[in-house]
């Protein structure tokens, strides 16, 4: 097995220089990506405009105007003073209800995609070694998920499945299943949450963390497989 180079902060892999081109809004597109996956809670401070402006490439206007258009949107809030800065909303809004339908194609693609990239994670992340502190860190992020419900499941899930991919020490495969959540978070928001999928899926995710700080390459690929086969079964049950 290969070690890691440490639990890391998962902004580092989603917070990367954005194309010029269209500066300001891939700047809030990525900040809008870390709220809603989760990286950073509500309430929660984000690293400052001269931090943002470094990680994206853009200059702090830019970050600025970015922070302001998602404040105005009531998703952060900036306050001054000795502990000032820009901190989330305590409660942030609801996604907006979207009426056009999936196709199957899309909703085919989004979880295919998923598999692809979710299975792997779990198989690399269970054969690199563990210190005891990013053992705590990773079992910490199902610890937080017990009992949650709402709003908060869906971003300590993302939170969880996005650590699992960081577990693996490769910061770009971080990134695109960032992108592929956010694709298979939208599609979730279009059916409810079912008490009992919850507490089934919080065993899954169980299972699959004990494999992966087992290094069982094998059992944790399967048992992610098997996770992610229930949320499709899901969303095609009620989206096709």
């Amino acid at each position: 097995m290969t070690t890691t180079s440490g639990a890391g902060d998962l902004s580092d892999a989603l917070l990367a220089p954005v194309r010029p081109a269209n500066a300001f809004e891939e700047t809030v597109g990525r900040l809008l990506q870390i709220i809603r996956l989760g990286v950073f809670a509500p309430g929660e401070a984000i690293p400052p405009e001269r931090d943002l402006a470094g990680r994206l490439g853009v200059s702090r206007d830019t970050v600025r105007e970015a922070i302001k258009a998602l404040a105005d949107a009531g998703f952060l809030v900036s306050r001054r003073g000795r502990y000032g800065g820009t901190f989330l909303t305590d409660t942030l809004p609801a996604p907006e209800p979207v009426s056009q339908p999936v196709t199957a194609a899309e909703l085919d693609d989004a979880l295919r995609v998923r598999e692809i990239l979710e299975v792997g994670a779990a198989r690399m992340a269970a054969g690199r070694t563990f210190s005891a502190a990013e053992r705590e860190a990773l079992w910490g992020r199902l610890t937080d998920m017990r009992g949650a419900g709402g709003d908060d499941y869906r971003r300590l899930d993302s939170r969880l499945h996005l650590a699992i991919a960081e577990a693996t020490g490769a910061p770009s495969l971080v990134a695109m299943v960032a992108d592929n959540r956010m694709r298979i978070n939208r599609l979730l928001d279009r059916i409810p949450l079912l008490d009992p999928n919850l507490a089934h899926s919080e065993e899954q995710h169980e299972a699959i963390l004990i494999a992966i700080l087992t290094g069982n390459a094998d059992a944790a690929a399967d048992a992610m497989r098997v996770h992610v086969e229930g949320t499709a079964t899901l969303l095609h049950g009620f989206l096709d």
